[in-house]
């Protein structure tokens, strides 16, 4: 028997959401003064804005027609 595991936040994110569509799941992370620095581009010359999150944020799934509250 062979295990496959993800190696990437892209690919966990692919896979954690066709786990849960069809089942009306609501997945919810909440931010408390998170800091994040964004680059501008690649390279060490980037510059980076901070982009201070504070909050709830939540991701609905579903297959078709209207997604629960």
């Amino acid at each position: 028997m062979t295990t496959e595991h993800t190696t990437n936040w892209p690919d966990l994110a692919i896979g954690l959401y066709e786990q849960l569509t069809g089942k009306n799941a609501v997945i919810a992370y909440e931010f408390v003064d998170m800091h994040v620095k964004v680059p501008s581009g690649t390279g060490p010359k980037a510059e980076h804005a901070e982009w201070i999150l504070s909050g709830t944020m939540k991701i609905r799934t579903g297959d078709a027609g209207p997604l629960p509250n």
